[in-house]
């Protein structure tokens, strides 16, 4: 008998810590994206932004949200990808520097600079398409020159020749470059040629004073 009540007092306490233990709550891995040039990805982008300024990202540098970067999951750190708002239209191109989002049904989160210039800032998430260019860079602002401004990227011509046309009512040298890749043509609109950045700098103030969002990059 006493045999017994040891066996039954064994068998509770084993079941008590069997529910206490907590469960493991796991998840299929995602998708990788191939890090090979015109690999494409469709997904929702968010945003991160001040909380994160000045930090370490996992690649180990210091985050900075003004710059063009991205945190993706799987993606080497250093890959260039081309993100396009899928609503809008808008494009930019960015710098895989960071591990993430960890939200469910997220596939990129992008600097602030890159949310600002697909206009989703105030979306906070939006739906986009990724296109792996495998271009390393580092994606901060230019030193070397000449420079010129890109205040807008897009997929349809249509919308780049509508900017194109309201920035030469105000602004000389408007033109349009194209950017070919296996799965797109990409249009962007860019303004001037500055053989200093201080030049180009005053430039995009006026641009950004008029509500737009413009990019210094060197010339091509």
């Amino acid at each position: 008998m006493g045999k017994n009540r040891l066996g039954i007092a064994f068998s509770l306490v084993m079941i008590i810590l069997w529910g206490c233990t907590p469960t493991r709550v796991t998840s299929p891995p995602p998708p990788k994206l191939p890090p090979v040039p015109g690999a494409v990805e469709y997904g929702l982008a968010s945003w991160y932004g001040q909380e994160f300024h000045g930090k370490r990202t996992s690649g180990g540098e210091i985050y900075d949200m003004y710059e063009l970067t991205a945190a993706h999951r799987t993606l080497p750190l250093g890959t260039m990808v081309m993100v396009t708002h899928r609503k809008n239209g808008r494009s930019v191109m960015a710098r895989i520097n960071d591990r993430g989002p960890f939200v469910a049904g997220r596939i990129i989160d992008l600097s602030f600079a890159a949310a600002r210039s697909l206009h989703m800032v105030e979306e906070g998430v939006a739906p986009v398409k990724i296109e792996v260019l495998h271009r390393r860079g580092t994606g901060r602002l230019p030193v070397g020159g000449p420079f010129t401004i890109q205040v807008g990227s897009f997929v349809y011509r249509s919308n780049a020749l509508r900017l194109m046309e309201t920035l030469q009512k105000v602004y000389n040298d408007v033109y349009i470059t194209t950017l070919e890749t296996s799965e797109n043509t990409y249009y962007r609109i860019r303004m001037g040629k500055f053989t200093t950045r201080g030049a180009a700098l005053k430039v995009a103030a006026r641009l950004a004073k008029d509500g737009y969002t413009p990019l210094i990059t060197e010339t091509e």
